[in-house]
């Protein structure tokens, strides 16, 4: 038994603990074994994680409605410019290619104009021949009237000496007549002799004479007066050949620029300065009047245009700030403000007419486009571009 009590000793004794056989160490337990015990625990965490996150997706989506209209089908939109030409004939040179940028007033492309120059050189030596017919009959109305100034003026003054003859001898006449006829009553009365009745008849028929002299004189002058003023109207007729050549002038003046302006129109110029967007011809094909040339844009005129819903356009005032998203540069915010709202829903410009005409009615939300003003960035804005965008109609125009 000695055994016995020795095992109960060492057992009892602290000194021989270490001596003591250890204890088997305790398994840890599995994800089953966890599971079991705190599945309501893990169950409630997890319902708890799901309801916050919930909660707070919900509370933005409530608080993004709310306070924001949004549309996720809007593009950047330009003035693009179609380039034609006015007149007809075979493309001589392109000097653009796509993606070129131009200035206001660089020549696109060029069109035979062989012909219409040659009509220019035609049309412009005629009006120098008008102005070289018009030099010669300034210059023969010069003459004309220096030469018959002169003679009218000579012509005048004899007419004028002719009537001046004319009156001085009518009373000299008259004279003579009583002096003839006084003289016969004293010469039947035997008062006068018969010379000195001789020498009365002979005054009388003096003056006479001297008078119908004037006269014939008279009418002479005048005749040649009227002749001088005959060859004075030769200035009328001089005059209207003038203005006949001036009115001729102006009708070759009109066909001149006529053909320049043809001529300036096959030099095709860019109305802007921007980008060539697409050229739609190439070197030596045949161009009518209106057909395409190339298609412009100006970069730093660009903008959104929106289809809002009808529903959602009463919240929407000029000047609200917009967040724009573009898809080809995600990531990257870019900011606008609304520019205009539309006064009429996009489907009344539509080719067919809204109204069915079977009867049948199904109501559709309408849409009405929203213009929206932003700010290029070099260069990265290009219409066409889908963009995002999302409205803030708290901010408004004051």
């Amino acid at each position: 038994m000695p055994d016995a009590a020795d095992s109960k000793v060492k057992q009892l004794n602290p000194r021989g603990a270490e001596d003591a056989p250890a204890a088997p160490p305790r398994a840890r337990p599995d994800l089953a074994t966890l599971w079991a015990r705190h599945r309501h625990a893990i169950r409630i965490g997890v319902i708890g994680v799901v309801l916050a996150i919930a909660a707070f997706v919900g509370g933005r989506e409530v608080y993004h409605r709310v306070n924001y209209v949004y549309a996720y089908d809007s593009r950047i939109d330009a003035d693009l410019i179609t380039v034609s030409s006015r007149v007809a004939g075979w493309v001589t040179s392109l000097d653009v290619v796509e993606g070129s940028e131009i200035a206001q007033g660089k020549v696109l492309a060029t069109i035979d104009s062989r012909e219409s120059n040659l009509r220019v050189a035609e049309l412009e030596s005629q009006v120098a021949g008008i102005d070289a017919e018009r030099d010669r009959l300034v210059a023969e109305r010069r003459l004309v009237d220096k030469q018959t100034k002169s003679l009218y003026s000579a012509e005048m003054s004899q007419y004028e000496a002719a009537k001046v003859a004319v009156s001085s001898l009518e009373p000299q006449w008259t004279l003579a007549q009583r002096e003839l006829e006084r003289a016969k009553s004293l010469y039947e009365r035997k008062v006068f002799s018969r010379r000195q009745l001789d020498q009365a008849e002979t005054a009388e028929q003096l003056i006479q004479r001297q008078h119908r002299m004037a006269v014939a004189e008279l009418a002479a002058a005048k005749s040649k007066l009227e002749k001088a003023e005959a060859e004075r109207a030769r200035l009328d007729v001089i005059d209207s050949e003038l203005v006949k050549l001036q009115h001729r002038k102006a009708e070759l003046q009109a066909k001149l620029d006529h053909q320049k302006l043809d001529l300036a129109d096959r030099t095709i110029k860019s109305p802007i300065d921007g980008v060539v967007d697409k050229t739609f011809v190439r070197v030596g094909e045949y161009v009518t009047p209106g057909q395409r040339l190339a298609l412009v844009h100006d970069p730093s005129k660009i903008w959104i245009e929106a289809n809002i819903k009808e529903t959602e356009i009463r919240n929407l005032k000029p000047g609200q700030v917009v967040e724009v998203s573009v898809d080809a540069y995600p990531g990257r915010e870019f900011r606008g403000r609304v520019l205009t709202v539309g006064h009429a829903a996009t489907s009344q410009f539509a080719l067919l007419p809204t109204p069915n005409p079977s009867g049948n009615f199904t109501k559709i939300t309408q849409r009405l486009p929203v213009r929206i003003v932003i700010d290029q960035q070099a260069g990265l804005l290009r219409p066409g571009m889908m963009v995002e965008i999302n409205i803030d109609i708290r901010s408004r125009k004051r």
